[in-house]
């Protein structure tokens, strides 16, 4: 599937994010026009996710990264309020449990990997484990290196099995991260949100910022590719990445399934339940033949 977006990141590109803005807008003039937009995106998608949910054909796996406070939890909230919460499953992976770090570091993702017809959201990911251990020193460059090329062949072994595989970098500035923490301290509903971890990352900075850019460019891959999102501006965020679902759920191009009998003529309020059994009974196995 060839994919069209600015924010993609193409396969063998060497990335530098300082080079990406993170309050892009591509031309929207306001807010108030993208999320027009975004109405119109949910309920496309709406329709869309209820075609792939019918037709089992692929899944879809969508991973989110980011700095904190970038909006993973937001674009979540924003793009997928409007689907079927039947088809659509959200993992958000943390520090892993005893039991996970005794596995190797995929075992645990490939657990959430969603079925066919179910579009699955990684809030975080297998990421975590070529970036925050290797900014904490726990791996080193040639760990990280070998890493990513598993997970590489990992995801071309899930794209191979019909798994749409999507991943976004929600892309802020250190100055916008530090407005949205600030905004947590100040606003006594927002404080819940805040953890010690969020504050000691933040001298860690530009280590993760290296990390990241190791990733984007070693990772992107035509199977399954990167996007970096602007997202200072959560509006924006929103409208760039549902465009990019849209067009990708379009382009799949899926189809309701036949019916396993024709129901044409049946008329519940003139046939008795018994009679209607027999006949839709009667088609099914005529059509199984």
């Amino acid at each position: 599937m060839k994919l069209k977006s600015a924010h993609l990141v193409p396969p063998h590109t060497k990335v530098r994010l300082s080079h990406v803005s993170t309050h892009d807008q591509d031309g929207f003039a306001d807010k108030t026009i993208a999320e027009t937009l975004m109405v119109k995106h949910r309920e496309e998608l709406n329709a869309l996710q209820e075609v792939f949910y019918a037709s089992q054909a692929k899944a879809m796996l969508i991973v989110l990264q980011g700095m904190d406070t970038a909006g993973k939890d937001g674009t979540i909230r924003h793009i997928f309020s409007g689907i079927n919460p039947q088809g659509c499953d959200v993992s958000s992976f943390k520090v892993p449990t005893p039991l996970e770090a005794r596995h190797e570091f995929l075992w645990r993702c490939q657990k959430r990997v969603p079925a066919r017809g179910m579009i699955g959201i990684f809030n975080r990911s297998h990421y975590e484990d070529v970036l925050s251990t290797r900014v904490h020193g726990l791996i080193d460059a040639k760990t990280a290196r070998r890493r990513m090329d598993d997970i590489n062949a990992w995801e071309q072994s899930l794209t191979d099995e019909n798994v749409v595989v999507l991943k976004f970098y929600l892309h802020i500035s250190r100055e916008e991260q530090t407005e949205r923490l600030q905004s947590r301290i100040d606003t006594p509903d927002k404080r819940w949100k805040l953890s010690p971890a969020d504050f000691a990352e933040r001298q860690y900075w530009p280590k993760y910022i290296n990390a990241y850019e190791d990733i984007l460019s070693h990772t992107s891959k035509k199977h399954a590719p990167w996007f970096v999102i602007p997202s200072d501006h959560k509006w924006y965020r929103n409208v760039a990445v549902s465009t990019i679902l849209v067009d990708v759920m379009r382009r799949l191009k899926l189809q309701y399934p036949a019916p396993t009998f024709d129901p044409k003529g049946l008329n519940l309020k003139e046939e008795a339940p018994a009679t209607a059994a027999k006949i839709v009974k009667k088609r099914a196995e005529t059509q199984a033949k």
